[in-house]
């Protein structure tokens, strides 16, 4: 791969306007701004990170979560290309180009993510699964990969159908960003028909795209040089998204009284011989001094805690940043298959936090009642709206006679209308059917969390 195709500019649809002189920005940057205004991405504040419909302020939303992901990947960008560019694998100004691609990815890269968080994932795909529904697949969809994409569903190939397709400005390409941001938000690379989360490869381990957004992930892969690999910097922004989450998902399980600062203490301690471990509470000792002899006695675990997230990701972005100087010539090759956050000297620190966050903090009981609430409600909510999706012309307005069509006409109108666009001048390439079930996906994963509750009370409760 070569960098001058990496960094690629270009959009799908080139702007017409042309730009204001007095306008600083590179192209990359404008990516940056125009995801920031976006519906998708205000929607983020009532999407849950790990705790669905949280009360305390404190604890992390979607939003919030993507914030910090953005801010740390264009830190570890920013190193990135400092060292690129004393290696002279890139020329001056492209460093700017990757700092920037780098925290729109960290911003946008959950963006298609349902309600209620991984456990909204595992909804759609549970409503798939049912026989009577896997049956329909199979009967009305065409070849493996179409069926994969409900059997499979994933939130990242739905970030990607989201920012290229379905937010509509003036036309069906989204928010049009570069051919370079959209590289780096395809995390994953496989088809879902091939994906397998046995595969040497990790970029290989989830669905990247699904069959609707398969042009377009040609069109990327021609346009940046990459093939079938991942872009050099999707590396770095995937490394950061790990370090946030491991670090804030501990420190929100705090906040939330779930976890002491005393039992996080203890399960690090547990791992002997690990310089990561080891630096990551001497460098928290540092913070906490704060210039001061001694670290001061009765501190608040919310303060503790605060310290040991900020040590924390400073030691994994290090690590992370080792692992890429010394993988890079097999990354620039597409030749890498592994992670960052798991090749680098902060291993056995990643390995601690994951496992305090999958046994302590994840299986909560508090935590565990509001997933199954939320897959209730994704079901029940799937199940009528595939009702309407099923009547819906394919032009026009759906008729409200009948108790489909009144459930077709709740559907969001710029989803209605994304699906009567395709389905007209794509239907040869893919079936009907295909379409009407993406309309259910495409609005269900739409919804924030607040707002699925509420529709499915007032549909199933009459509040």
């Amino acid at each position: 791969m070569k960098w001058t195709d990496l960094l690629n500019g270009g959009r799908r649809r080139q702007t017409t306007n042309p730009q204001d002189p007095e306008d600083p920005r590179i192209e990359f940057e404008r990516d940056f701004d125009r995801s920031v205004f976006s519906t998708p991405v205000k929607r983020l504040q009532d999407k849950a990170q790990v705790f669905p419909l949280e009360a305390h302020d404190g604890v992390r939303t979607r939003l919030t979560h993507s914030l910090e992901v953005s801010s740390v990947a264009r830190g570890l960008a920013t190193r990135s290309a400092k060292w690129l560019l004393e290696e002279g694998e890139i020329s001056a100004g492209m460093d700017r180009c990757i700092e920037a691609i780098a925290a729109t990815c960290g911003l946008i890269h959950d963006l298609g993510n349902p309600p209620f968080g991984h456990a909204g994932e595992d909804a759609i795909r549970a409503w798939f699964l049912r026989p009577e529904r896997e049956e329909c697949l199979r009967t009305s969809l065409e070849g493996e990969q179409q069926i994969q994409d409900f059997l499979k569903f994933e939130g990242n190939a739905q970030s990607l159908r989201l920012v290229a397709t379905l937010q509509i400005l003036a036309d069906y390409y989204g928010l049009n960003l570069t051919f370079g941001t959209l590289s780096v938000l395809c995390k994953y690379v496989a088809t879902s028909d091939k994906a397998d989360k046995g595969d040497a490869n990790h970029a290989f381990h989830k669905p990247g795209y699904f069959a609707s957004e398969e042009d377009i992930v040609e069109q990327i892969r021609n346009e940046t040089g990459t093939g079938d690999a991942r872009h050099p910097i999707c590396f770095l922004v995937e490394a950061a998204d790990d370090i946030v989450y491991l670090a804030a998902d501990v420190e929100d399980a705090v906040k939330k009284d779930l976890l002491s600062w005393g039992e996080i203490y203890d399960e690090l301690q547990s791992v002997t011989g690990a310089d990561s471990v080891k630096g990551v509470l001497e460098l928290q000792d540092r913070i906490l001094k704060a210039g001061r002899p001694e670290v001061p006695k009765n501190l608040d675990d919310d303060i503790r805690t605060a310290a040991f997230r900020t040590a924390a990701i400073r030691v994994m972005v290090d690590g992370a940043f080792d692992a890429f100087r010394k993988r890079y010539g097999e990354i620039i090759d597409g030749q890498y298959p592994g992670t960052l956050l798991k090749e680098s000297n902060a291993h056995e620190l990643e390995k601690c936090l994951r496992k305090m966050g999958r046994e302590r903090v994840y299986p909560m009981r508090s935590t565990l009642t509001l997933e199954l609430m939320g897959r209730q409600v994704i079901g029940d909510l799937m199940d009528v709206f595939w009702e309407g999706a099923a009547v819906l012309p394919s032009k026009g307005s759906p008729k409200t006679t009948e108790f489909a069509g009144k459930a077709a006409a709740l559907v969001s109108p710029n989803y209605r209308q994304v699906f009567q666009h395709f389905v007209n001048i794509d239907g040869r390439r893919l079936p009907e059917a295909y379409h009407r079930f993406q309309l259910v996906t495409d609005y269900i994963c739409g919804m924030t969390d607040s707002f699925a509750k509420r529709l499915h009370a007032e549909l199933f409760n009459g509040d």
